[in-house]
């Protein structure tokens, strides 16, 4: 039924594939994590659960990322600067909801300010205590922040490796203004400690099992949302900003507007990333605005394959599962391992692992049409000419 749906929405075959085993997914795990017992051999730890989630943020934030490199040719190495916002919104929400069951027992501020003297809530904090203020600024921030830096950065026609190095400078510039403790947002500590989220218990297995499957479906919605741009008459105008834009201006159509979209876009789908990341992993600190941070995220893309939707979801989910098992044994190496994969992918896999795959056998569809064709072509001369034909 739902692949049924996708198809009339015109959506591609290996999109509708990939989305119906992100939803599967997300209903497979949760039911084999609270259904199976834990001595059954498919029975999947809690720990997993909430491992395998915050993967699945990862997949969502390289998306996010593919939507404007794959597609737009704009290298943003600050995609991190949006994921942290969409973070710090949801523990905003998080450090409300503790109340009175802090270390300090004040039922308005958090604890951070209570020890810092704070006499009263800063006025960027009111609203928060509501879930649904708290989606909106999810998405508000990184949306906002990416219309202004897109307006002014697309407008000057920035391109190329100056773009990339102001987006770095500014999740930088993000990083040290959040490490102060008077932005009043914990400082170098972070927010932690979470209690609830919309009155269940963060830290339960029905919880994390919940913030998996939404995981599972923000991603799906992702994949739809990019797969409908990239596959419209505004995709092809992204397509054609990136391989021609002097060509795309001339022709009438203004390249500054078309990215300014897709990068405000992209920002609210890895601000709603970073928000389902922190309830997940019980912290949200000015380390997650660490320009490596969004280097890393270009990492993931290139390795899957930018451009092709489905790439980065597979780097991300490669690339963390490895780093996982490789920081688990050889934890010392791990940078120098990520740092040579990227150096092996751009060697021998410029495209990434999906791209290459989808070169080769575009290749080979071609060599058998074109063998299809020689014998089409050979049989036809083959035949013998009718009595009386000229």
């Amino acid at each position: 039924m739902i692949s049924g749906y996708l198809a009339r929405n015109g959506l591609e075959g290996r999109i509708i594939a990939t989305i119906v085993l992100i939803l599967a997914a997300g209903v497979a795990v949760p039911v084999s994590n609270l259904v199976l017992d834990p001595s059954h051999p498919l029975h999947v730890p809690t720990y997993i659960v909430a491992l395998l989630g915050k993967y699945l943020t990862y997949a969502l934030l390289a998306l996010a990322l593919d939507l404007v490199w794959g597609f737009c040719g704009i290298l943003s190495l600050g995609h991190g600067a949006f994921f942290a916002l969409g973070g710090y919104a949801m523990g905003m929400y998080l450090m409300r909801q503790i109340g009175t069951r802090g270390v300090y027992g004040n039922p308005v501020m958090p604890d951070f300010m209570v020890f810092l003297n704070w006499k009263e809530l800063p006025w960027y904090w009111h609203g928060f205590d509501q879930f649904w203020f708290a989606m909106v600024m999810v998405a508000l921030v990184p949306g906002m922040l990416a219309f202004v830096f897109g307006w002014f950065a697309f407008r000057s026609r920035v391109t190329g490796v100056y773009l990339s190095i102001i987006t770095q400078a500014m999740t930088y510039a993000l990083m040290l203004a959040f490490f102060r403790n008077d932005m009043g947002f914990g400082g170098n500590n972070g927010l932690t400690d979470f209690k609830d989220i919309l009155g269940f218990d963060v830290q339960a297995d029905t919880t994390r099992a919940a913030l998996f499957a939404a995981s599972a479906v923000a991603l799906a919605i992702g994949v739809i949302i990019t797969a409908r741009i990239t596959g419209s008459h505004f995709g092809k105008l992204m397509i054609a900003s990136r391989d021609a834009e002097s060509r795309t201006r001339f022709l009438g159509y203004r390249p500054e507007m078309v990215k300014l979209f897709a990068f405000t876009v992209s920002a609210v789908m890895a601000g709603v990333a970073g928000a389902l990341y922190v309830p997940q992993v019980g912290i949200i600190n000015p380390g997650e605005f660490a320009p490596a941070n969004s280097i890393e995220v270009v990492v993931w893309t290139a390795v899957g394959g930018r451009g092709t939707i489905i790439g980065p979801i597979i780097g991300a989910l490669l690339v963390n599962g490895g780093k996982s098992w490789f920081t688990g044994v050889l934890p010392e190496f791990w940078l120098f391992a990520l740092g040579g994969l990227f150096v092996f992918v751009t060697l021998f896999l410029p495209k990434g692992i999906v791209g290459t795959l989808q070169d080769h056998i575009g290749r080979r569809r071609e060599k058998r049409q074109a063998e299809k064709a020689e014998e089409a072509e050979a049989a036809s001369a083959a035949e013998p000419t009718p009595v009386g034909a000229e």
